[in-house]
């Protein structure tokens, strides 16, 4: 297998790479990128449901966007299974860890809706049942295409396989509340290729989920974020000196780092309405470091183009590691070449203490980062835990160049808007 500079020869662009050495600087616990300690007695959203990755209604300039005042939110969730005696414990306990780990083969797309940008109220199921072609509904992006009220719903349809799809209805507004109607047309987009992104027939471990679209701020076209995974058989990559990056005497050895081959992927849209896509080349490439990088998405401040996704510490190559949370890269220009951030690539992990407590953070343009409750300790060894599957307290960030500072903290799931649309 080649490397990845050799893999996309004469391309578009060549893709830039997260190195072994950018993330042998990460950091973990230094307060200006470390996620406030969230509290044990936290409070639940919905008593009877989980939800996690969090995706705010947006325009496709990345604004978080209201509608007649009233906020909006979708949400991946599942119902909560207290009395279903396959989630009961020998004592007839209700075991919710177990449950909540089961979540995501029983995940729907639903959506919430607030007039304070917090205290979200339940909306329900965006589709109905059976509209959906595949088991699974993961994560998205809602766009809010006019003041008609349309919004189309990108998202990953997953098992059997896994596809970036769109559904496209409508929001409607009352004095009470919002409902969503009409999202009842599922167009499947692409899957991964094979070439440039890998398959489930390469790799039963692969990813490619999270379409991200946004306008370019600089040509104006369409274009989409996804994750993937660079194309190959799994093992059969190359973590060559590029991979490797200026690492000090004896950190040369990459391990069985080849199996890690996270990349972001990104399309670019032929026609004006987003129903036909072209798959471009990787913009950012971490063989050799991790295995995920999910839900990237962007924020576009000062000219410049700040690349955001989340990743695990489970999912880090041999060599290196770092916490749950939140990466990001810089270029100057749509195609790169990127840079880490904080010169590591780390921008928001969780702290040493509670690793587990916060995931699937989301930067806003206004720099509050909004996140979901996993699990936190409850006893002071951390062998005692509460599950979240909540809404995570909001943080507030600046963006200054190359750096990144974590500045306040504010309510559970305050996510407000940028920009109010009134419906015509």
């Amino acid at each position: 297998m080649k490397t990845t500079t050799e893999k996309f020869g004469a391309t578009p662009h060549q893709p830039s790479l997260w190195t072994r050495a950018d993330a042998l600087k990460v950091r973990a616990d230094d307060p200006t990128t470390t996620q406030p300690l969230v509290s044990a007695d936290f409070p639940v959203l919905n008593n009877d449901v989980f939800i996690w990755d969090t995706m705010p209604l947006r325009d496709l300039d990345g604004n978080v966007t209201s509608v007649d005042g009233w906020s909006v939110i979708f949400t991946l969730t599942a119902d909560r299974h207290p009395n279903d005696p396959q989630y009961l414990d020998e004592d007839g306990n209700y075991d919710i860890l177990r449950d909540w780990n089961d979540r995501h083969g029983r995940a729907k797309m639903y959506y919430w809706f607030s007039r304070t940008g917090k205290n979200w109220e339940f909306g329900g199921r965006v589709m109905a049942e059976g509209v959906s072609p595949t088991a699974r509904e993961w994560a998205g992006t809602p766009i809010l295409l006019n003041d008609r009220g349309e919004v189309d719903l990108y998202y990953t349809a997953v098992t059997p396989g896994a596809t970036i799809v769109k559904v496209r209805g409508r929001v409607v507004t009352t004095e009470h509340g919002v409902s969503m109607v009409g999202f009842e047309k599922v167009k499947p987009l692409f899957e991964a290729d094979g070439n440039m992104y890998q398959t489930e027939a390469q790799n039963a471990f692969w990813g490619f989920r999270d379409p991200w679209p946004f306008r370019d701020p600089k040509d104006g076209k369409l274009y989409m974020l996804f994750e993937g995974n660079v194309a190959g058989e799994r093992g059969s990559h190359k973590v060559g000196e590029a991979e490797i990056g200026d690492v000090p005497p004896g950190y040369e050895d990459v391990g069985n780092s080849r199996y890690q081959t996270a990349c972001v992927g990104i399309a670019v849209a032929r026609d004006a309405d987003g129903d036909d896509w072209e798959m471009l080349p990787p913009l950012l490439t971490a063989v050799g470091v991790n295995d995920q990088t999910e839900r990237p998405h962007f924020v576009f401040q000062d000219g410049k183009y700040y690349l955001f996704t989340i990743s695990h510490t489970f999912t880090y190559a041999d060599g290196v590691t770092g916490p749950d949370g939140v990466y990001g890269f810089v270029a100057d220009s749509l195609f790169g070449p990127y840079v880490p951030l904080n010169g590591s690539g780390l921008v928001l992990g969780n702290p040493s203490s509670q690793p587990f407590q916060t995931y699937s953070h989301y930067v806003m343009p206004n720099g509050l980062v909004t996140s979901f409750i996993d699990s936190v300790p409850t006893d002071e060894a951390g062998t005692q835990i509460r599950v979240g599957g909540t809404e995570a307290p909001t943080v507030g960030m600046k963006i200054k160049g190359l750096q990144t500072f974590v500045v306040a903290e504010y309510d559970y799931g305050y996510i407000p808007p940028m920009l109010d649309v009134t419906l015509k």
